[in-house]
């Protein structure tokens, strides 16, 4: 099977890696992503998204363009589903180590087939729920692409993060960012605004601390 995505696809995959200044060679394993993706989906129905260009906009540079706002090494996407983001996080960053968390037994099967097919040695599936894992240290950046709202996000996360550590909340044209409403000793940092290649709506994510 194809490896490749259509031209339409890849020719806007190749300029949304351009434009957000990351390795072009990236869209080779991408591409495999998000073709294993589409087969995956006629069976297990991963995502409502199945044209491809909107895929990669969607899925693929919306992930990456949170990229610089991510503190390493180590990683965890909560509520991940299909992989997103912490699939094309682990691709560009090698050297993080990104834990893939979905207490969806359908969506960790395809994601430890999508881990294994890609070669992704740095990114670990993990079937939980996020208020019951418990993993030995802690996490320098949590982040979240539409699993709850902020403040319930971060009274479920919250555990996970390190001293020092970040919860990031990826969000569409709402930011949901009400401080008033966090756990206490939580605070938001800073709401910052994603421009993601192709797409004309402005994308937002929520920065968030415990004090």
């Amino acid at each position: 099977m194809s490896h490749t995505l259509p031209f339409g696809a890849a020719d806007l995959l190749h300029r949304g890696l351009n434009e957000l200044s990351l390795d072009l060679t990236l869209a080779g394993p991408l591409s495999r992503y998000l073709r294993l993706m589409e087969r995956w989906n006629r069976a297990y129905n991963l995502t409502a998204v199945r044209d491809f260009e909107d895929m990669v906009r969607l899925h693929l540079l919306d992930s990456l363009a949170a990229l610089p706002r991510v503190k390493g090494p180590r990683i965890a996407d909560i509520g991940t589903g299909p992989g997103l983001p912490g699939i094309p996080l682990a691709l560009a960053r090698p050297d993080w180590q990104v834990v893939l968390l979905d207490s969806g037994g359908k969506k960790t099967r395809f994601l430890r087939q999508a881990v294994m097919e890609l070669g992704l040695s740095n990114a670990v599936v993990v079937q939980a729920r996020v208020e019951s894992y418990r993993p030995d240290g802690g996490f320098d950046t949590v982040v979240s692409r539409a699993f709850a709202a902020t403040t319930t996000f971060t009274r479920l996360a919250g555990h996970l993060c390190a001293p020092g550590g970040q919860l990031l909340a990826m969000k569409g044209r709402d930011a949901d960012d009400d401080p008033e409403a966090l756990p206490a000793g939580w605070r938001v940092v800073a709401t910052h605004s994603l421009r993601v290649p192709g797409l004309e709506a402005v994308r937002h994510l929520v920065e968030i601390t415990k004090d």
